[in-house]
């Protein structure tokens, strides 16, 4: 056996999308990070190992806008450019090669923590070393660090050094939460273990093992749905454990799970009931237990139900979610119940840097599903991308505890502005906070474009008539307003009995900027339909707010009409639907609660497409000043630049009254956060790369006889945030009144949208 000692800024425990991603974000910011992950691949949940999709605040599509960003974003992008088969090998490299292009991490694959060292009273202990075992290396390594994170998911770490944390279900009266038992208990919810199959083309027989579950003798086939095209996280629903300890059980959860699985194969294959199943092959079963639940630790505020379905704004609020409070039985598969319980929140939710820290070690964080929860709230926090979020804000959190000199809770409740700033520059997962850096000079410039979109309108061509859709239900269109919204045209198509009809059209807010679905009535009009057609109608509405943001114009169903669906995106438009009778909104499996408007109101299903309509007056909405200072995502909003009808060499520009000394350029490109990716492909999105991606462009500087020169050209990106450092040929700063960003290409939009241009550097006297 080899000891070994490493001393480290920053020790990150647990290498799944949580670690993984804390890591990345410590390492960018100038730590030295050691990841320690005691499996041989990254990803946890999600690697080739255990194949669980990454899911996250999109809901399988469910809201809108939501798609995450920062190093989540970056994978999610990037796999969908290199593996749109959605091959989990290809994934597991995905997230390997984001690690080993920081050079500030070291991995230590196959390493497991089982030691640690800390000090100090109960409520007020420190750590100083975590000790690992080098599996096939013979290594003992010990990790010295500043911070730690456990990223661990079942909070072995964090146990280790006397962090205080919860199992089980809190009771009713604690928390005052709706769907919590009436007393506390230790249920859970169960791990799972998935297979795929595979069609060789021929009859392929299947001899069951001996250990392969009669599923006669279970409640499965009475209260399961079985399918042959299923695969993977399709049988999320093969759950068991959550009545046993999730990990001192777990090699008896996992022969469970194996043993059900042989036993589903063998009614699929040998029932005689599945004859399309006849040429297909089990080509691989997991041989890991996916778990879903075990420690929660208890940091300085404990996320609940009430945070999560209010949307709680919290001032120190580091990340955000969108997964519905999903909660399964306690008895899994063997179940008589469905297989989850869920319910959904208007629009995404926040989480607090609060709950990513422990209350009584005071450098410890955690990112994952082990965070500070109730069971109900961690119910929506655990899904993989809101847990890579949260590890990207722990790892930033980290950070500047080691740069400042603070302690976790220090920097929550002290200093939660140079937390924003920080998450901000690097493009996190953060909803509702303006950028007010004020290290960026752009938002002391003055802004200007080549153009900017001005006529918000979808309208027919010859090429893309449109189609009718029928008025069977409510339709309606999300549209920014910016600064009125006097009328808005539709085109109908008629009754085709030659009678006219009324058109009932309404006006509703959203209530919060995060959302998008009607919640407060502005107004009512009726619009007079001619048969035949189509024909143009107007809707008068002259609605003039005293601030910009969006509104919904609904459409009431009307018999024997329909509005023009056009196969197109439209910059800061929705398409909106309502649920018909017998929709499935997200999993036909699960019953569906009445009284969720975002399942009421469906984008899926229309996205990339409006229905026709031209609005009036002109928008200011995407005006240039939209990339410098405000949100860098769709608030309320677009929040972007986006350029007039296509044109060659479309450019945004800074202007400053001084010379400036500029260092850094910091870019945030439009990626379409509303298209919902998967790192598996549950759903597929025939685009390698977001259309709206800016592709090809160029950075200029203008000197001081008013010459613009070229400090850099980029082709074929791929990437929504890019940084620039810039320099002269002596590596001084830029001297310059003035910068201008030069779109070339966009990877096939019509228009360039530019979300955030920022620079950074030495200000001038």
């Amino acid at each position: 056996m080899r000891e070994e000692e490493g001393h480290y800024d920053i020790a990150v425990i647990g290498g799944g999308l949580a670690g993984t991603c804390a890591a990345i974000a410590a390492a960018r910011l100038g730590r030295r990070v050691a990841l320690v992950n005691n499996r041989p691949v990254l990803g946890g949940n999600a690697s080739s190992e255990i194949r669980v999709w990454v899911c996250g605040a999109t809901a399988h599509g469910v809201h809108r806008w939501a798609r995450e960003t920062g190093i989540m974003g970056e994978l999610y992008t990037e796999n969908q450019y290199r593996n749109p088969e959605g091959n989990p090998y290809y994934w597991d490299q995905v997230v390997l090669d984001a690690v080993r292009a920081e050079p500030n991490i070291d991995l230590f694959l196959n390493t497991d923590v089982r030691e640690a060292e800390a000090s100090g009273p109960a409520d007020r202990r420190e750590v100083h070393s975590c000790t690992g075992w080098m599996m096939g290396s013979e290594r003992r390594i010990t990790f010295h660090a500043r911070q730690f994170l456990d990223c661990t998911g079942d909070g072995l770490l964090g146990h280790l050094v006397g962090a205080r944390y919860r199992t089980g279900r809190e009771g009713r009266p604690e928390f005052d939460e709706p769907w919590a038992p009436p007393e506390a208990d230790e249920a859970l919810l169960g791990s799972t273990i998935l297979f795929h199959t595979k069609d060789l083309g021929r009859p392929v027989k299947f001899v069951p093992p001996a250990h392969a579950k009669d599923l006669s003798s279970t409640p499965i086939l009475r209260n399961r749905v079985l399918r042959t095209g299923d695969n993977g996280c399709d049988y999320w629903w093969i759950e068991w454990g959550g009545e046993l300890d999730t990990v001192h059980d777990n090699e008896r959860i996992r022969d469970e799970l194996q043993s059900v699985i042989m036993g589903i194969w063998d009614h699929i294959k040998n029932s005689g009931r599945f004859p399309d199943a006849a040429n297909l092959t089990l080509e691989w079963v997991g041989s890991l237990p996916g778990k879903r639940e075990y420690r929660r630790f208890l940091g300085d505020h404990v996320l609940t139900q009430q945070d999560i379905l209010q949307q709680r704004r919290f001032e120190d609020r580091v990340a955000f979610g969108g997964w519905s409070v999903d909660l399964h039985p306690v008895q899994g598969m063997y179940a008589d119940e469905p297989g989850a319980r869920q319910r959904y929140a208007d629009g995404i939710f926040h989480i607090p840097l609060r709950s990513l820290y422990s209350a009584n070690v005071t450098n410890l964080h955690f990112a994952g599903r082990n965070i500070s929860a109730t069971h109900i709230a961690f119910g929506a926090t655990r899904v993989m991308a809101t847990c890579a979020t949260l590890g990207e804000a722990a790892g930033t959190a980290a950070a500047l505890c080691v740069a400042e000199g603070l302690t976790p809770r220090q920097l929550a409740t002290e200093r939660p502005d140079l937390v924003h700033r920080t998450l901000l520059r690097q493009d996190a997962s953060v909803i509702g906070l303006a950028d007010e850096d004020p290290d960026n000079l752009a938002r002391t410039a003055r802004v200007s474009a080549s153009s900017s979109l001005t006529r918000l309108a979808a309208e027919p061509t010859a090429a893309a008539p449109g189609t009718p859709y029928p008025l069977t239900r409510d339709l309606a269109l999300l549209l920014p307003v910016d600064p009125a919204l006097d009328t808005v045209d539709l085109l109908v198509h008629g009754a085709p009995d030659g009678t006219s009809r009324e058109l009932t059209v309404e006006l509703w807010g959203t209530g919060r900027a995060e959302n998008a679905v009607p919640a407060d009535h502005l107004l009512t009009t009726a619009v007079t339909v001619p048969p035949g057609g189509p024909h143009w109608v107007t809707a008068r509405l002259g609605h003039r707010p005293e601030t910009s943001g969006n509104v919904i114009l609904l459409v009431r169903a009307c018999a024997g009409t329909a509005l023009a669906l056009l196969p197109e995106r439209t910059d800061g438009v929705l398409a909106l639907r309502r649920k018909a009778e017998g929709d499935a909104a997200v999993d036909h499996d699960i019953p569906e609660e009445d009284g969720q408007p975002v399942l009421e109101w469906q984008a899926r299903g229309l996205r990339r497409q409006t229905f026709a309509f031209r609005a009036a007056p002109d928008t200011a909405a995407f005006g240039p000043a939209r990339a410098v200072g405000g949100y860098q995502r769709p608030y309320g909003g677009p929040h972007m630049w986006s350029s007039g009808p296509a044109g060659e060499a479309e450019w945004l520009r800074l202007d400053w009254d001084d010379e400036q000394d500029v260092t850094e350029v910091r870019l945030v490109f439009d990626d379409d956060v509303d298209e919902y990716l998967n790192n598996l492909h549950r759903h597929r999105t025939p685009y390698e790369v977001m259309p709206e991606l800016v592709r090809d462009y160029r950075l200029q500087a203008c000197d001081a006889a008013g010459d613009w020169h070229t400090l850099l050209r980029v082709t074929e990106n791929r990437r929504r945030h890019r940084v620039h450092p810039v320099r002269t040929a002596d590596g001084g700063p830029v001297r310059t009144s003035a910068l201008r960003l030069v779109v070339d290409a966009t990877h096939g939009a019509r228009h360039a949208h530019v979300v955030a241009f920022k620079a950074y550097g030495g200000r001038t006297d």
